[in-house]
């Protein structure tokens, strides 16, 4: 039973990588890229090693960091990169109704040179 357990979790983590690959085919901008890819690709890893978990038992203390990692480094690399994409000014789609950084006002280098 835990292996059934650990294998619908395997799978179930697998499909959401494939949206995620399917997410950064099918979607318009940069930006909208970058978030289907990362939302898909954390849970998608999280659940593959939460079943990995269920076979493997003492590996547990080593999965959590993992789960850990994961969860810091995927949402602060997507918003690294989709600022870095705005700063550039990497257009959006036609469809994007609201700039929520237009009148930020950071669209300088670092020093807040413009």
């Amino acid at each position: 039973m835990i292996e059934l357990i650990g294998s619908l979790l395997i799978l179930s983590g697998a499909v959401f990588l494939f949206s995620a690959g399917l997410g950064l085919l099918r979607m318009p901008d940069s930006f909208t890229r970058i978030q289907a890819g990362t939302k898909a690709t954390t849970l998608g890893n999280i659940l593959i090693v939460v079943g990995l978990a269920f076979y493997h038992p003492g590996w547990s203390p080593k999965l959590v960091l993992v789960i850990f990692f994961v969860l810091m480094t995927n949402p602060v690399s997507s918003h690294a990169l989709s600022r870095a994409a705005h700063r550039i000014r990497t257009p959006m789609t036609p469809a994007t109704v609201t700039d929520a950084l237009a009148d930020d006002g950071k669209t300088g280098d670092a020093e807040g040179a413009p």
